[in-house]
């Protein structure tokens, strides 16, 4: 069967891939196996030289692989070579550093000699979305190569030709054929691979429901996970915030990739003192975005990734409206034939609203003011994900110790933007997921953490 998708820019059919035959899956899990078994005892040196050489492929096809993105799922073209050269980066930092990452550790006993290896554990499913389509495969590719492994590729459907991108660049950096693959596939085949023998781990990216049957399925096999789900970041701006730069964070927070990231800025959590200014510089800054072609890079609004997609928004602006928001800004269904939605901005939310209980995957804002920080924080805190979350103050030491002690999320910010960063730990609590990738932590995932003791 073929799958293709469908440009959000334009509603036109791009071209379709054929889904991967069962017969096939069978015979790339095997290769897999095969490949990882020959693969964990190649030298630390060699994959890091692996790696070099993908991070400059990245970077000498991020004009073409960034096009791809723009067609496939919309975001415009200069955030997306940025996500090119993020991957290049990552592959870099690895490389650089994945070696010590997975040197032993002597622990001294009463034995002769005992010490903790760690040991790559075999083949790993990827089962990932469309919002960052390289970033999110390479962020937890890279450090799970370079620590021995194998790794197949469930990409979502309407992504497939980046999925195939993706396993060229592998395959030009010289990794063996097929250490990485990818499975063109639905989502109602991703429990037959988990449960199959050849994989012995999964990590996951997309929504908490997919994360729960992912985790259930895992479950049954007795398999390790690692689950990066959903979130509604709260932004906290205190009564002493530098109102100027917390505004522009907080719109290019929200912005980024259209609102398509479970890391953007969803909930902004002001301060009444302050809150009417920070309402009208918000209003203003969010009212310059305008959205447009992504593959033009003057344009930083795209449209949503699928129709049904921007429907869903709109009907949680809606419903949001209706349980008595004021609409700001935006919340109007765009008449071009793309899929766009214009920024968007909801005052007067509450904590039983729409828009602060559910994650809205897309350029809208709610506004939901609160007497003091001890309030603010409370509702930072009020929401079942627990993904990231940012405090602006211009006590540092006060920030510190709210994202420290207070925020309930497992990547805290002070006076700036949640991102990821191949140099920390990336992940989240509550319903947003757990296990770690990037940094060391990430390297360590899918490995055995071996003792060994020898009298």
């Amino acid at each position: 069967m073929m799958k293709g998708s469908i440009n959000p820019a334009t509603g036109e059919e791009l071209p379709a891939h054929p889904e991967t035959s069962e017969a096939e899956i069978q015979r790339i899990l095997e290769r897999a196996d095969k490949a990882f078994r020959e693969w964990r005892r190649t030298p630390c040196a060699i994959r890091s030289e692996r790696f070099k050489k993908a991070g400059a492929v990245l970077r000498a096809r991020r004009i073409e692989f960034g096009d791809l993105m723009a067609r496939e799922m919309g975001k415009p073209v200069t955030q997306a070579r940025a996500e090119i050269d993020k991957c290049a980066l990552t592959c870099d930092y690895y490389a650089d550093h994945g070696a010590r990452f997975l040197e032993s550790e002597v622990v001294p006993t009463d034995a002769r000699k005992s010490f903790i290896a760690y040991e790559p554990l075999g083949v790993v499913l990827a089962v990932m979305p469309w919002n960052f389509p390289f970033w999110q495969v390479f962020r937890a590719a890279i450090p799970a190569l370079m620590a021995g492994n194998a790794m197949v590729l469930k990409h979502a459907s309407n992504v497939f030709g980046c999925a195939l991108a993706i396993e060229s660049v592998f395959r030009e950096a010289d990794f063996p054929h097929d250490l990485f693959r990818s499975l063109l596939i639905g989502s109602r085949q991703v429990a037959a691979l988990i449960a199959d023998s050849r994989v012995k781990g999964v990590t996951l990216t997309g929504s908490t429901e997919a994360g729960r049957s992912v985790a259930e399925a895992a479950g049954r096999a007795i398999k390790k996970t690692v689950l990066e789900l959903g979130g509604s970041d709260p932004y906290v701006v205190l009564e002493d915030a530098d109102l100027e730069q917390a505004v522009e964070t907080c719109v290019n927070s929200r912005l980024i990739n259209t609102g398509q990231s479970c890391i953007a800025a969803k909930r902004f959590i002001v301060v009444e003192s302050v809150r009417r200014k920070f309402e009208e510089a918000f209003v203003e800054k969010m009212r310059q975005r305008h959205y447009g072609d992504p593959l033009k890079e003057s344009t930083t609004l795209g449209p949503l990734a699928r129709f049904d997609l921007r429907d869903s928004l709109h009907e949680q602006v809606e419903r949001t409206v209706q349980e008595g928001a004021k609409l700001a800004l935006g919340g109007k269904v765009a008449s071009d034939r793309g899929a766009y939605y214009p920024a968007t901005i909801l005052t007067n939310v509450t904590p039983e609203m729409t828009a602060f209980r559910e994650e809205t995957f897309g350029p809208v804002a709610a506004v939901v003011g609160v007497p003091d920080e001890k309030r603010a924080i409370e509702l930072a805190n009020d929401s079942p994900f627990g993904l990231g979350a940012t405090v602006f103050t211009r006590d540092l030491e006060r920030g510190e110790r709210i994202a420290t002690r207070e925020l309930e999320a497992g990547c805290c910010f002070v006076n700036d933007s949640v991102r990821s960063d191949p140099r920390l730990p990336f992940g989240g609590i509550k319903e947003s997921g757990y296990g770690r990738e990037l940094g060391m932590l990430g390297i360590r995932e899918f490995v055995n953490i071996k003792t060994v003791y020898v009298r």
